[in-house]
């Protein structure tokens, strides 16, 4: 069993099984501590020719059958349908409480902001959902069962052994006690060790899903000896704090089993001695060796609990860490959703970090406002702060109240889904899903029809590559779109852009795989379309954004100039020597 603030719930939600369950392992128990009665009476039968069984009667094959056979019969049933019935209740409550939980760790991924993904690899989430959960599962199937074991089967044979030979069932219950002890002791080891290992497998999972996605730059550069050799090592380390949990737990258990086998030594020992000396009959020892087997279970039981108990409090930490984060970016007080957006935006004195490092400033002091249906382009070396603009305009990262408007408006006082659902951007790290073509496009709007996605498609210059695909639409893309080229990839990212037809579209770099040609034609496209409506293309080449109607220039963070092409090549020397620069280098690839 494990307890705690995210699971204690699901012990009344599920109530209903639990108690089936332990109602119907009570009777198993009750009935499983007759037997060694059962034998006792058989053996005292065929030592003096009479039945102790509510009255003495004699040995007759009636007695037996009615006495003997037909309540072992009656208990061999009974166990039959219990451990069947008991499975169902426990296990099934475990596979429910799984379930719930891990559909609430994924609803908790899916609103945590981007700076905990920072800090929190795959890998290491993909452990939670694997092995950490399938401990909590098994807490609450095994668990509650040997919980229960411990508690009825345990403590009823006990009771047992003390009525048949008090003197002999203090003999086995103080080492039993001492057991009980050690194996406390041992828990905290335990649960350190199983930490240890949940940490060395989130490492190797990790790593294999690094490699499995950039195994074409690994195969580009040659490293797969060293990829091998990076994985070996924490594959050893990995080995490693599963041999040190293993190691432990197993000792635990043939601690166990030592001083389970020595106190049946005890039993026969001064079991024998006490027949000899007929301070007890055979059969009652007998009797008293059948409680003792019962025992036996629950005493493992405690083992194993503490065991599992070690294991579900590790994953259960690592569980609730994830399920306790809080998302840093969330609508505010009194925020309100914002309809019918026109586009206008303004950017007022902000400066922005990144919350993984607030003291390097990636935007200081940027002022600038894009009218109501403008196209604009944003242009500046690697490291400006181009792409960051991007993201505080969907609202990835909090930005400063009172220094970023849309129609006037605050974002900080309007709803994150309003915003996003109002601005539609496409990153440079252009992520398409392994779903179809025509999926990866209506991402936005899964009743597109069709005939829109072909539009939107066209319109990207991408349809007619689509087409050329054997399945067209219904291509089915490789994970990460590993199946498509890099311009083909962000043509299509493009497109489920401009599927979602939003009053404000940011375009993050995202025609860098393309010819000149195609970009040209792609923007061409998108100022007849997006006539009325607010663009921001964010580029490296002057030439890509050369022809909007105003250019943003940013230099380390700093809004240099803003305003059209032709009066920043008179009035903006940095941007005229970077628009020469780059006219000196398209010259140099033409030649």
């Amino acid at each position: 069993m494990i307890f705690g603030r995210h699971v204690n719930k699901y012990y009344f939600k599920y109530a209903h099984l639990f108690l089936i369950g332990v109602a119907v392992l009570l009777v198993l128990d009750y009935a499983q501590l007759k037997i060694p009665e059962i034998y006792r009476m058989l053996l005292t039968g065929i030592n003096t020719g009479f039945i102790d069984a509510q009255a003495t009667v004699p040995l007759t094959m009636d007695v037996v059958l009615d006495k003997i056979c037909l309540p072992m019969l009656v208990i061999i049933a009974l166990m039959l349908v219990g451990r069947f019935t008991w499975r169902i209740c426990f296990f099934s409550a475990g596979t429910a409480v799984e379930e719930d939980l891990k559909r609430r760790m994924f609803d908790r991924t899916r609103v945590l902001s981007q700076d905990y993904y920072a800090v929190n690899k795959v890998g290491n989430l993909m452990s939670l959902f694997t092995n950490d959960v399938s401990v909590i599962n098994e807490a609450f199937g095994w668990g509650i069962l040997m919980v229960c074991d411990v508690l009825f089967l345990g403590v009823l044979a006990a009771i047992n052994m003390v009525k048949v030979q008090p003197l002999l069932a203090v003999l086995c219950l103080i080492p039993m006690a001492l057991l009980l002890a050690a194996a406390v002791i041992l828990n905290k080891y335990l649960t350190k060790k199983w930490t240890v290992r949940e940490e060395a497998f989130s490492a190797i999972s990790d790593h294999a899903q690094e490699s499995f996605s950039g195994l074409y730059v690994v195969k580009a550069f040659v490293r797969e000896a060293w990829e091998l050799m990076k994985f070996k090592k924490l594959n050893r380390k990995n080995e490693d704090a599963n041999v040190d949990y293993t190691k432990l737990s197993v000792a635990m258990r043939v601690i166990v089993m030592l001083f389970v086998e020595s106190i049946i030594g005890v039993i026969i020992g001064a079991g024998g001695y006490l027949v000899y000396i007929k301070e007890i009959r055979a059969e009652y020892l007998i009797e008293f060796i059948g409680y003792f087997t019962a025992i036996i279970w629950p005493v493992m039981a405690v083992s194993e609990l503490i065991d599992m108990y070690s294991r579900g409090k590790a994953s259960y930490a690592r569980i609730a860490a994830l399920l306790d984060a809080k998302p840093t970016v969330c609508d505010g007080e009194g925020a309100v959703d914002i309809s019918d957006v026109k586009g206008e935006i303004e950017f007022k004195n902000l400066t922005f970090s990144y919350p993984d490092d607030p003291s390097r400033i990636i935007l200081n002091d940027v002022s600038f406002t894009v009218s109501a249906g403008e196209n604009i382009g944003i242009i500046g070396r690697i490291g400006s702060g181009k792409s960051t603009v991007a993201e505080l305009l969907t609202r990835i990262y909090n930005v400063p109240k009172g220094t970023l408007f849309i129609d006037g408006k605050d974002v900080n006082d309007l709803t994150l889904k309003s915003v996003r659902d109002n601005v539609s951007c496409v990153f440079q790290e252009n992520f398409v899903f392994s779903d179809t073509v025509a999926a990866n496009i209506a991402l936005s709007r899964k009743d597109a029809p069709r005939e829109l996605i072909e539009s939107v498609a066209k319109t990207a210059l991408v349809h007619e590559d689509v087409k050329a695909f054997q399945s067209g639409f219904d291509t089915v893309l490789g994970e990460r779109g590993t199946t498509v080229s890099g311009g083909q990839k962000q043509r299509i990212c493009l497109a489920r852009a401009l599927l979602k037809n939003a009053p404000v579209l940011v375009l993050d770099d995202c025609l860098s795989a393309v010819d000149s040609d195609t970009e040209k034609k792609i923007s061409d496209n998108l100022i007849r379309e997006r006539a009325g409506k607010t663009t921001i293309m964010i580029a490296h080449r002057i030439s890509t954004v050369s022809r909007l109607d105003r250019i943003l220039f940013l230099e380390s963070g700093k809004v240099v100039a803003f305003d059209t092409h032709e009066n920043l090549m008179k009035t903006c020397k940095p941007y005229a020597r970077l628009a020469e620069l780059q006219s000196l280098e398209d010259r140099e690839v033409v030649a």
